[in-house]
């Protein structure tokens, strides 16, 4: 399917259900996440066998680390252990792939010391441009609008921007994330929790609703695509 035109360049992903598949497995819910961040990197490879060159996946909302402080501090520490995993494979000269790594979301709020391994993953691969990867980390989508917003009025009250320059472009140049999904997957729900409010709203939906994001498989991915490819995009026109 990867010389297929009708491949998404962009998906998005909300991996939902961690929690719920660890409780029909009677484990706690961070066994959950463990085995979700597998899924996660088995993801990164699916994609890009199949071509796809931008992946925006939702590894925690804003109201995920309001949970149980057990449950935060093992997302935490995996987000970490990923960080760090990188690093040293960067270092030695073992990351093949040039994939330009971004963290999304209101990182001030995370621990220190993470916070500087996702900026040194940033620094590192910010002139990479064979595949983009999107992490969003304590992301919200009203958090991100409200972002802009601010972004905005300070170059308004700075005399950078006259009010009526404000466009639909000008916005969209002030958001975190600029490009648009034109597959969004989520697993065990049919909502979108206010990913991406901006840059979604053109972008195909598809709910695995019977389906843990534990439990999504390269069969799941690909047929995701192919029913992709056969949705008839028409952009509100």
């Amino acid at each position: 399917m990867s010389g297929d035109n009708r491949l998404p360049s962009h998906i998005a992903i909300i991996p939902d259900g961690n929690r719920r598949y660890a409780k029909q497995k009677g484990k706690p819910p961070w066994e959950g996440h463990r085995i979700g961040a597998k899924v996660f990197e088995k993801l990164l490879e699916w994609c890009k066998e199949e071509g796809i060159k931008e992946l925006s996946f939702w590894a925690a909302s804003t109201e995920n680390l309001m949970r149980d402080k057990r449950e935060v501090d093992f997302l935490l520490d995996l987000f970490d252990e990923f960080c760090g995993r990188f690093l040293q494979s960067f270092e030695q000269g073992k990351i093949k792939d040039k994939v330009k790594i971004r963290f999304i979301g209101e990182l001030d709020k995370l621990p220190e010391k993470l916070r500087e391994k996702m900026m040194k993953i940033t620094e590192l691969t910010k002139d990479y441009d064979d595949y983009r990867l999107n992490i969003l980390v304590n992301y919200g989508g009203r958090w991100e609008i409200t972002r802009a917003a601010r972004m905005i009025a300070r170059k308004v009250k700075n005399n950078e921007l006259s009010v009526d320059d404000i466009t639909p472009e000008v916005f969209q140049e002030n958001l975190s994330l600029q490009s648009e999904p034109d597959l969004i997957i989520r697993t065990s729900e049919q909502r979108l929790s206010g990913l991406l409010p901006w840059q979604s709203i053109y972008s195909e939906l598809i709910f695995l609703k019977n389906k843990h994001w534990p439990e999504f498989t390269k069969e799941d991915f690909k047929k995701c695509l192919e029913e992709y490819a056969k949705r008839n995009r028409r952009f509100g026109r």
